[in-house]
């Protein structure tokens, strides 16, 4: 039986929510334990890489019979080059080596606001470049309210740190910067599939080929150096594994591709708008799984930014959206 498109869309987000929400609660656990963040990014690519890998050769293999060769890249991505690196770069390394970076710092609450509830706004920002969107007056409005709840987490963990409210050792406002840096990344990723019209698994192939021959060689190299410091060696095998099915498996693979179907059925702006859930979900998971406590900034930014979502997918919902793959005039 085939799917209609709203079925896919819907389930797409559905999946996309619930991994997301459980990503951010058990990215901090792990940052706190064995691993150092870039073993853990390691262990993504890998895990994802053993699952891409082969099915972009085998999807490479049969366009080129088709006599599509000239859209692939070294064989393994059913993309072009110029697409697989701007991909890649924003939404694979980029991301996750900030994203994993951040939970060394911060707390779960924090990743909850500024991860995926900075997304809308970066997206917009980014779709009005690239694609040329119109913002509507409903969309400024709710994109203003999530400025407004970053700003009270990222602004208020700056602001203690400035005036070392919380002590020399508080690091929290760099794991802040960190989010939000990742979440513009993943921004990047998100418009640049929507105006090149990429199909979801291409998409995501294209990302974990160019992570694999990229950021695999360079942390064998840094740490082979002795540059980088690795604790791969003295991690628990259970923990290492949990990672590169996880992460890779679930992060990756899954979610990369029903994030990307999102994008395909509800476009760019609603399909981040849409994830107004995941803030407050992930937030409560730090609540009851990490003994997180929530001040009122972080109650309150929460607020804002879920609030803001929700203004701006009704604002969103009021202007026609342009073309899988075009921008409005």
């Amino acid at each position: 039986m085939r799917l209609s498109p709203k079925t896919v869309g819907i389930s797409a987000a559905v999946i996309t929510i619930l991994i997301w929400s459980s990503f951010i609660v058990v990215a901090r656990l792990m940052a706190l334990k064995g691993l150092t963040p870039l073993d853990i990014v390691l262990c993504r690519f890998i895990g994802a890489g053993l699952v891409l890998l082969p099915w972009g050769y085998f999807m490479v293999r049969k366009m080129r019979a088709n006599g599509q060769g000239a859209q692939t890249w070294l064989g393994l991505s059913p993309l072009p080059k110029n697409v697989t690196l701007w991909i890649g770069a924003f939404g694979g390394v980029g991301y996750a080596v900030l994203a994993y970076s951040a939970f060394v710092f911060a707390p779960a609450a924090h990743g909850s606001v500024l991860l995926p509830g900075m997304l809308p706004l970066s997206t917009a920002l980014f779709s009005v470049w690239l694609l040329h969107e119109h913002l509507s007056k409903g969309r400024i409005t709710g994109l203003a309210m999530i400025l407004g709840g970053a700003l009270l987490v990222g602004g208020v963990s700056l602001f203690r740190a400035a005036f070392n409210l919380d002590g020399s050792a508080s690091q929290v406002w760099k794991g802040d910067v960190l989010f939000v840096c990742a979440s513009t990344c993943w921004a990047f990723y998100t418009v640049t599939c929507r105006k090149n019209a990429l199909g979801a698994v291409p998409a995501t192939i294209a990302v974990i080929v160019f992570c694999v021959l990229t950021y695999i060689p360079v942390y064998a190299l840094l740490v082979a150096s002795g540059v980088l410091h690795s604790k791969l060696a003295t991690a628990p095998c259970g923990e290492i594994l949990f990672h590169t099915v996880w992460q890779g498996g679930g992060s990756v693979v899954i979610s990369g591709i029903t994030f990307t179907k999102m994008i395909q059925y509800f476009g760019p702006i609603r399909s981040t708008m849409l994830t107004a859930i995941v803030p407050g979900l992930s937030a409560l998971g730090a609540v009851v799984f990490l003994n997180e406590p929530l001040y009122w900034n972080l109650i309150a930014g929460l607020a804002l930014v879920t609030l803001g979502i929700v203004v701006g997918v009704r604002g969103a919902s009021k202007a026609p959206a342009a073309p899988l793959g075009t921008a409005k005039a």
